[in-house]
């Protein structure tokens, strides 16, 4: 059963303005340390942590405000690159999905509630 969805699109210049203002804190605020790990790993590093923080808020969305912060959300990537979010919560599927463009990042999260099988 679809419990929620969520989307969110993000200028990359906010995410780079953010990280240069606040530095680490920013990063440790919002992110935990596989995800700057990740990021900081690519050449357009500021692009990568806005897709993750696009994912982050869409994840967010989709469930009812209050219930997860930024650091109860993980955006890793599975074997093959795909994103894929871990939570805090326990019983639920997310599906998610990044895009982004040097200007621009924007993700969608489909969050699932798992069967239980008696």
């Amino acid at each position: 059963m679809i419990v929620g969805t969520g989307i969110d699109i993000i200028e990359v210049e906010r995410m780079e303005k953010a990280v240069k203002r606040n530095g680490d804190s920013f990063l440790h605020r919002v992110f935990t340390e596989r995800e700057v790990k990740y990021a900081k790993g690519k050449k357009l590093s500021f692009m990568h942590l806005a897709g993750r923080f696009a994912a982050k808020e869409a994840v967010l969305k989709a469930f009812s405000r209050g219930q997860l912060n930024f650091k109860d959300i993980e955006i890793l990537n599975d074997d093959v690159g795909r994103p894929i979010c871990r939570i805090r919560k326990s019983g639920f599927n997310i599906a998610i999905s990044i895009s982004h463009t040097e200007k621009y990042a924007v993700a969608s999260a489909v969050v699932e509630k798992k069967a239980r099988f008696s």
